[in-house]
């Protein structure tokens, strides 16, 4: 497993890597040693006797990981083939194959598996499959097919990611044919027309396709948490979780305005309220944050407000979550609809906007807080009000949520023997140990 160093990356092939493990295959977890580190400790839902069998292997951390810009983190993994490269080798003089999984975003650090006869690699996509369609539609300027309407409303997206990003993903296609399929974090449940439309589109590279998600685990073990046992005291389906993941930080004017629209809902919350993460999270203080004053006192037993790592999963697992607001990144996006939660979509960079979209528009699951087109501005307390309480506290927001719940059923069973992604899993490991 190859990763890319950021912690929705890191999290999925640690998931991806356990599933493997669970069927007795020897799964070596490549990457920096303070990001091997920081996958462990946020590794969420995963069984830690589960994590006990991989095997890590740290490659030395270059000096500049102590940088807290992530954009640094993407200079420093391209300073990685060559380590790469050497334990790859390493390996396959010693086994029948080697299996190279990797995030595209590393294709440059994998080009030297195509020099070894016992070895192969996969791409493994953390992002929808519906995003992966649209982007190959929208920036390598092919052909929608049937998707015109779609992609007229969708080219004000072209605009989600920075030169930066581009740049990096640019460099990384001339590497990614060598790759012998791809690897989705999804179902087809979820996006069976956009996995069709992508299998089309792959057809003249003959790239195998499988849609193996959701891959995190969907029981869980109960923790004393501090936000699982205060959900345990609210009603069923009555609180709003608020989270924005690990890459964003808002500003101090818009965490004013998201604090005094939660509070005018009069909806229960529980809002993490943390920056956006570092290169190496463990260095450097976090920023302190200031609420409007007398905020948390004003909403005590109604909203909590959580500074540290909570456990996503298992608190939109619980039967006292009702709705998430969230940036829409593909992790937490499948989480939510994994676990029947609806979704206040806040999307705030690149494939964010297109899985809001996703969400909102086609799966009819959520209700978008913010249009694209005012991504500079600050939402208003108003407009937060008013989204949340629609999704919490109105008849069209328990329909969302009840297409939700529904939609989360299908996704779980399609995990389970028999059902669709089980299928393909099962068929990617036959494939491999072929």
């Amino acid at each position: 497993m190859v990763p890319f160093p950021s912690q929705g990356h890191l999290n999925q092939l640690l998931q991806l890597s356990c599933l493997i493990s669970s069927y007795q295959l020897p799964v070596y977890y490549v990457g920096l040693a303070t990001h091997n580190h920081q996958a462990r400790i946020q590794a969420n839902t995963l069984n830690p006797s589960n994590i006990a069998k991989l095997y890590f292997h740290d490659l030395p951390n270059p000096e500049l990981i102590s940088s807290s810009n992530l954009e640094t983190v993407w200079d420093v993994s391209m300073l990685l083939r060559d380590p790469i490269a050497s334990f790859i080798r390493n390996i396959s003089s010693k086994v029948r194959r080697v299996i190279v999984v990797h995030d595209p975003m590393m294709s440059y650090n994998v080009q030297d598996v195509s020099s070894l006869l016992n070895a192969e690699s996969y791409i493994f996509n953390c992002i929808s499959v519906f995003s992966c369609y649209i982007m190959m539609c929208l920036f390598l300027k092919i052909s929608g097919q049937h998707e015109e309407e779609l992609l007229k409303k969708l080219h004000s997206f072209e605009g989600v990611t920075t030169d930066e990003a581009m740049d990096l993903s640019d460099s990384q296609h001339p590497y990614m044919d060598i790759r012998s399929g791809d690897i989705h974090n999804t179902s087809k449940v979820i996006e069976s027309k956009y996995i069709d439309l992508m299998e089309q589109a792959e057809i003249s590279l003959n790239k195998k396709q499988w849609a193996i998600g959701p891959i995190l685990p969907t029981k869980f073990d109960y923790i004393s948490n501090i936000c699982l046992d205060w959900l345990n005291k609210q009603p069923p389906r009555s609180v709003l979780y608020v989270s924005f993941g690990t890459t964003t930080s808002f500003s101090d004017r818009q965490i004013k305005e998201l604090a005094m629209g939660l509070e005018q809902s009069k909806q229960r919350f529980i809002w993490v309220l943390r920056d956006a993460d570092r290169g190496d999270i463990f260095k450097g203080e976090d920023r302190k944050v200031e609420l409007p004053e007398g905020f948390e006192e004003r909403v005590e037993g109604v909203g909590l407000v959580v500074r540290e790592w909570t456990p996503q999963p298992e608190i939109l697992a619980h039967s006292s979550t009702g709705g998430f607001m969230s940036h829409c990144g593909w992790n937490s996006c499948l989480e939510s609809i994994t676990m029947g939660v609806p979704i206040a979509a806040w999307p705030i960079h690149t494939d964010q906007p297109i899985n809001g979209f996703l969400v909102t528009e086609i799966l009819k699951i959520g209700l978008l807080v913010r249009d694209w087109g005012k991504c500079e501005e600050v939402v208003s307390a108003s407009t937060i009000k008013n989204v949340v309480r629609k999704l919490m506290a109105s008849d069209e927001g328990d329909l969302i949520r009840k297409r939700a719940e529904e939609l989360g059923e299908a996704v779980r069973q399609s995990t389970e023997k028999g059902g669709a992604s089980q299928i393909e899993l099962d068929s990617f490991i036959a494939h491999i140990t072929r």
